[in-house]
């Protein structure tokens, strides 16, 4: 099978471009044939296929970028005529994808209809129902007054960084695309990540529950082989992004009175020197920032760390940072919201607090922290057999490949 995988990025630039190279890589490893479609960005990595990848708005030029830009938020002229040619180049058999919306947008619907091609789509976050995608609005606040159908809310929340500009943008691409590119008319088949994330699409766009559907859990490439035992250097670990949404400002007061509990944050993003501040303004001292963290050294923090923390204050869908924390055979805690509650299973893999609830959230902490050695062991084996039994290739692919065939 000649499968055409597609995405915004053609680089590691988040949880959804991991799983689409993943995904990729899983599928030639059983002797598929894959062929990649993205736009141009500086980061790109090499690809045979770079020759049919649109402009980006980072990449594009000339006097009329700025207008382009606004366009092509809408419709990606470009992407409709580089997909074309390479369909007719290349003759995928099936076009899974994975981002598009507000970059090469669903101008190339039309393309893959016209050349029948099933068009599959892994929903990795809300911007289907919600524009601003998060369910937040711009005071941070969980929000679903759209309701699927009112976004102009979305301007008047100013739900998109704190701009009405970008917030009206962001609100009329939704109209637009639902007026003319309706997903649930031109998608063949839906890949949900979680049983929430299933449920809130179809709960605000019915016409969802129509179209064939599997949930799919996301999946590691490779799992610990034994449980771990007592840790070398005992800390607790947050990674991603340092962003509101994340919940790390909870994460740090909830580590204000435990000094004695010791908390490496891995990430940047732009709460970044905020979060440091309070953190100093505090005097924690059992806090480090250790920055941007990839590869090996992420690898081995996650695998070192006694707990990952996954603070999160949205509707968190499901989340890289507990696949891959379950993989090493560390437990997590995580804010009770979104699709984590699916994959956290109390004191089998790890706990539960209330999202937000610093209070609730540190006595989780104090609880984890005094565990004997056995009780961990207990907790990192229950780790290690959900990511077995739910998120490893060998119960991922035989889904997919299934759900694959059932457009042929």
């Amino acid at each position: 099978m000649k499968v055409l995988l597609i995405d915004v990025y053609n680089y590691n630039k988040g949880g959804a471009e991991t799983v689409c190279f993943n995904t990729g890589k899983m599928l030639e490893e059983h002797g598929h044939k894959v062929v990649y479609f993205t736009l141009k960005w500086e980061n790109n990595n090499p690809s045979p296929y770079s020759r049919y990848f649109p402009e980006s708005k980072e990449t594009r030029s000339g006097t009329l970028r700025l207008f382009k830009n606004v366009v092509n938020y809408f419709y990606h002229f470009e992407a409709a005529r580089k997909m074309e040619e390479l369909v007719k180049d290349e003759k995928p058999d099936i076009a899974h994808i994975h981002l598009i919306w507000g970059q090469i947008t669903p101008s190339i619907f039309p393309v893959l209809k016209k050349y029948r091609i099933p068009i599959l789509f892994t929903v990795h976050d809300y911007r289907m129902v919600c524009p601003a995608y998060t369910f937040r609005d711009g005071s941070g606040r969980i929000c679903e007054d759209c309701k699927g159908r009112y976004f102009y809310k979305c301007f008047t929340h100013t739900c998109c960084k704190g701009s009405k500009i970008m917030s009206a943008v962001m609100a009329a691409e939704q109209y637009f695309r639902n007026c003319f590119f309706n997903p649930a008319q031109y998608i063949d088949g839906f890949l949900y990540v979680s049983g929430f994330a299933k449920s809130i699409q179809e709960e605000y766009m019915p016409a969802l529950k129509d179209v064939p559907n599997i949930t799919l859990y996301n999946f590691s490439n490779s799992i610990a082989g034994k449980a771990k035992g007592a840790v070398k250097s005992k800390y607790f670990l947050f990674f991603g992004r340092l962003s509101y949404e994340k919940g790390v400002k909870t994460l740090l007061e909830a580590f204000k009175d435990l000094p004695e509990c010791h908390l490496k944050v891995v990430g940047t993003g732009p709460k970044k020197d905020d979060l440091e501040s309070f953190a100093v303004a505090c005097g924690m001292k059992n806090v480090e920032f250790l920055g941007y963290k990839k590869g090996r050294e992420l690898k081995d923090l996650v695998k070192n760390a006694y707990f990952v923390i996954v603070p999160s204050e949205w509707y968190e869908n499901n989340p890289m940072s507990i696949i891959e924390s379950y993989s090493e055979g560390t437990p997590v805690i995580g804010a009770k919201i979104g699709g984590i509650p699916e994959i956290v299973v109390e004191d089998e893999t790890g706990y539960l607090f209330p999202s937000g609830h610093s209070g609730d959230l540190k006595s989780k902490i104090v609880l984890a922290d005094g565990l004997t050695a056995n009780e961990y062991l207990k907790l990192s084996e229950g780790s290690l057999r959900f990511a077995h039994e739910h998120l490893s290739l060998e119960s991922y692919y035989p889904k997919l490949i299934a759900f694959y065939n059932r457009f042929f």
